[in-house]
Order: C-alpha cells, then structure tokens, then sequence
C-alpha cells in the first residue's frame, strides 16, 4: 500500500560498574569509535558468511531516529517540516519515533524533548515516540515523573521511554554536573524516577536525592512504567538492558552489532526473561528512483551533519570521540549507512538483520541540510516498496 506524504513526491550506553550497580553512557554520543569499529566491505558484497535469521513469523519493525540538527531553515520551519515528516511516519507505519536530546549544539535544536514530544502526541494517532535518550542527571526527578506520565496520558499509552546519562562533559558540563559523577547520579535518577512512578507517595534517600512522602498524583497510562529504551556499543553494555528488559539499540557496524546483540540474548537468557524485547540497529537512510541521486543527498547532507556532531568538542579543543570519517562514503562501504533505491534497501536491510539478529531497522532520513521534499521521497519509498515487503515475509 502507498503513503503518501504531504508532498506529491514518490538517533547509547556503554556499561560501567560502580560499586554493585551496572550503568550507562548515552548511544548517540557514547565516547566510543562505533563506527570504526568494523573495517570490513558492506556485508551486501561478501560472501560465504553464515547468517542468523531474526525467526520466522517475526515481522520487522521499522522506527525512525532524530538529532533535529540545524537543517538551517528558520528555527520555526524547520520545526514544522518535522512535524509534517511525523505525520507521515504516523500515517506510513512507523513503529516509532525517537528524539536525541542534546545541548548548547546544533546537532539538537530540541534541548527540551518533552515539549517538541507533547507536540507530536497531538498530531499523530498511532506512531510511538519518545526521547533518546532522556539525559537523567539534568532533571529533577520529581519533574520528570510527572513530564512521563503527562506525556503517556496525552499520547494515549504511546511513550517510549529511552534513558542515560550524557556522555559529553562539555553539555552535562553547562549544567554545573560533574562529568564523573555521571554514572551514579544517572544510577540513582533512574531508581528515583522508577519508584515514583509505581509509588502513590515516593521516599527516597540517597547521595544525590532526598524525598519523604511525596504525593505521586500522576500515574502512566502503561503500567508499570512505559517501556524502557536503551544505547548500546559495546556488549558488556547488554548486561543492564538485558536485567532491565529494556530494548536496545545500536549504531554499530554489522558485526559488532552481532557480537552485542549476542551477549543480551544470552544475558536475558539467565535472567529468566519471558519475551525478547525489541533489538534495533540504527542508520543514516536515503532514497531515490537511481543510487546516484541518494548518493549525491547523503555526501551533501552529512557534511553540515558531521559539523553539527563535531562543533562543541572542536570549540574546546577535543576531538569526536567516535571515529566518523570526514565524508560518508566509508560508512556506506562497511554497511553503517544507506544510500540507493528501494530495492537496494531491502536487499540491505535483509542482510543486516540476518548478519546482526536485529529486529528492529532505525531510519535517520532527516539529517544535515536534507530537505523535506528530499526526506518525504525517502518515507514514501520505504513506506511503498520496503515496509510491505517484511510485512509480507513474515506472513
């Protein structure tokens, strides 16, 4: 079936251990070389590699991730082509709609992602959504129990509840928060927010935070909680996830997804889990009627995109911690980003699932100085001659 858009037209967590708890770095900025992590040719051109399938019967899902970076439109244009996009991936069949959450930078022009996620709860009617992550120690915890459970309410049960804890000191940094208290403090956030949300009055004693009978009036709509969401990029970072139950996502190359992917199976595995939740690999996605045409939008669009990304470290005299290269070409080579047809895309998200065990593919359409016209032809094409076909392979 075809979606049209409004248009005529055919975005973790590394674990740490501190003391007996097991904590998190933040995916999208995980200071980790992700995607140097595999020097390999795209899995699409090799061959003789033994493939695991995700399952028979199990329907891909297909979700979106956002850094909403400075597309460098008018701020107010900018964000009302993004709910135009949102209201396609709703109409379209999205699984899910997952918002980055950053500061001080143009790689995130929503630094307050409750609000820019309360605006798509109104406009769509079937599309999940929430942050990716919530960067726990910036928030009062009182303040974002109750900004979950209003958000789960005016969604109707559709909020997805990704956490960490920031891993760029620069930003935590313009929040007065110790870099190296990150891990304890996102530790304990997490355990604050958990209980107030399950509790009718939350006392808690800790390092960080201290309440005593605080009256809990909000309630989620998803109970106990709404779905927890977690980064990963490396597989000791499966162990958290895997306790928690929470779904995972990863932008790492193929193998070193699988190798992640592997470790929270076996991980969930011996913590008794009833259900697999949901295991997504994340990439930067473009479309067109000829490869030539998406790839001369990739190259275009990730450059500004890259700037945005590398900005705030250059002006302090750092360096990106995650290994990027210069141009996308060479993420396209080991199959962490895609650039070509529809037909081409189904070829490659195929072979992604089965090399990694994913079973969820995470689309970034809407990056750099991608316009909408250019990011609606990408929806569109997924929508008509992707999405169905997984529907249909599982049937």
């Amino acid at each position: 079936m075809a979606c049209r858009g409004t248009l005529a037209l055919g975005a973790m967590p590394a674990a740490t251990i501190v003391g007996d708890e097991r904590v998190t770095e933040n995916v999208f900025g995980a200071a980790s070389c992700i995607y140097a992590a595999e020097e390999v040719s795209n899995p699409l051109r090799s061959s003789g590699r033994q493939h695991a399938d995700t399952g028979a019967g199990v329907t891909m899902k297909f979700g979106i991730f956002d850094h909403l970076d400075d597309s460098g439109l008018p701020t107010g244009k900018h964000f009302e082509d993004r709910f135009s996009l949102i209201e396609a991936y709703d109409r379209c069949g999205f699984y899910a709609y997952h918002l980055a959450e950053h500061h001080g930078t143009p790689l995130g022009m929503a630094p307050s992602p409750g609000v820019f996620l309360a605006a798509i709860a109104q406009r769509t009617k079937r599309l999940r959504f929430g942050p990716l992550v919530y960067l726990l120690p910036l928030y009062h915890p009182i303040r974002l129990i109750e900004e979950i459970c209003m958000l789960d309410h005016m969604s109707n049960g559709r909020l997805e509840l990704g956490v960490g804890r920031g891993v760029s000191p620069i930003e935590v940094g313009f929040y007065g928060v110790d870099p190296a208290e990150g891990p304890r403090r996102f530790a304990e956030a997490l355990k604050v927010i958990r209980q107030g949300l399950t509790s009718d009055k939350l006392t808690f004693h800790g390092d960080y935070y201290s309440f005593n009978e605080v009256p809990m009036v909000l309630k989620p709509v998803q109970r106990p909680h709404p779905p927890l969401w977690y980064g990963v990029t490396k597989p000791e970072s499966a162990y958290w996830a895997a306790l928690e139950g929470a779904h995972v996502v990863t932008l790492s190359a193929p193998g070193a997804a699988r190798t992640i992917f592997d470790r929270y199976r076996t991980e969930r595995a011996q913590f008794g889990g009833n259900s697999m939740p949901i295991m997504g690999i994340a990439r930067h996605v473009v479309l067109a009627e000829t490869e030539a045409a998406a790839v001369n939008v990739a190259e275009r669009a990730y450059r500004p995109w890259l700037k945005h990304m590398e900005l705030l470290w250059a002006l302090h005299g750092l360096k990106l911690p995650l290994g990027l290269p210069p141009e996308i070409g060479p993420l396209l080579q080991i199959g962490a980003a895609f650039a070509g047809t529809a037909a081409g895309l189904r070829e490659f998200v195929d072979q992604q699932t089965k090399t990694t065990g994913a079973n969820y593919f995470v689309c970034d359409v809407a990056f750099g100085d991608v316009s909408l016209q250019e990011a609606m032809r990408t929806v569109n094409l997924l929508a008509r001659e992707v999405i169905p076909f997984f529907r249909e392979k599982a049937d």
